[in-house]
């Protein structure tokens, strides 16, 4: 069964995040408006595409969900709400600084693009991978955090012998799965992933994508799963959101968007990428054809 055959794990529960309106602007000489208007739902368990051309504002988004802005970025308008399993709801914007270190890593976790940046060249994997335990969790003793950290790096296919090894030691797609494994430390209810397998080759980057499949399976978290490879979000995705300039210009299943997307921008996004079984494109018949009358 391929990823794309199997089953959605989309909840029916309430949405455990909700995102309304909103809108993020880049305080410059000339101000720009990254994120417009945006409006979106996170299902419990669900696997949400964001696809775009680089630019168009989806790693801005993230950022916002995450708080993570810093000047000259500024959250404009809308509202971020979290649902929690409790019952509870957080106003995310509202949060202060404390509070709002406490929630992160805890109840909504994130993957940062390019994974040899966003992991520390000088500190071995044990090292930062009980940080956020030490942080969060303090209560634990050392022996504790070393054994949690452990095993969830053998969840995430990367022997807990790694635990000693320095990012540079790594492969790419190891060094990936140590990000991985360091967003679900805490077991979050949502993890965001900013282009988790750009860089990775093709069958690592297959590698990645069973993976997260099958601990959302095991540990249903919603995935918020950010890429400008559409094809790769028809696999992985219930539910598809298309970004173009900052605007979400179409929103469906991800057979909805396969089948019949609606929004130009989409339609030429899915045919921008060819087709292994299909006729080959005119500039390569054109080129065959001009290669026979050269040698004839």
């Amino acid at each position: 069964m391929t990823l794309l055959e199997a089953p959605s794990r989309r909840s029916t529960r309430p949405a455990v995040v909700t995102i309304d309106d909103l809108s993020v602007v880049y305080e410059v000489d000339h101000p720009v408006t990254a994120v417009k208007h945006a409006s979106l739902t996170l299902a419990p368990g669900e696997i949400l595409g964001l696809a775009g051309e680089s630019g168009c504002g989806k790693t801005t988004l993230a950022y916002a969900i995450n708080r993570l802005h810093k000047p000259p970025a500024r959250i404009s308008s809308g509202s971020i709400t979290f649902h929690d399993r409790d019952g509870t709801d957080v106003d995310l914007l509202a949060l202060e600084d404390e509070e709002l270190r406490a929630f992160r890593w805890t109840k909504l976790s994130m993957v940062f693009q390019g994974a040899m940046n966003a992991l520390n060249p000088v500190t071995n994997v044990r090292a930062q991978l009980c940080d956020v335990l030490l942080t969060h969790r303090p209560e634990l003793s050392k022996r504790e955090r070393i054994q949690r950290a452990g095993d969830v790096l053998e969840r995430v296919g990367v022997d807990r012998a790694r635990l000693s090894s320095y990012p540079h030691e790594l492969s790419g797609g190891m060094r990936q799965r140590v990000m991985i494994a360091m967003a679900m430390l805490l077991e979050p209810q949502v993890m965001i992933m900013d282009e988790p397998t750009t860089a990775l080759d093709v069958v690592v980057q297959r590698d990645i994508l069973r993976e997260i499949v099958r601990l959302r399976d095991e540990l249903d978290f919603a995935v918020v799963f950010i890429t400008h490879d559409l094809p790769l979000l028809l696999e992985i995705s219930d539910r598809i959101a298309v970004m173009l300039q900052g605007e979400i210009v179409e929103l469906g299943t991800a057979d909805q968007i396969y089948r019949e997307p609606e929004h130009p921008y989409t339609q030429r996004l899915l045919a921008s990428f060819p087709s292994l079984s299909g006729s080959r494109g005119s500039f390569i018949r054109t080129g065959i054809d001009d290669a026979q009358e050269q040698t004839s």
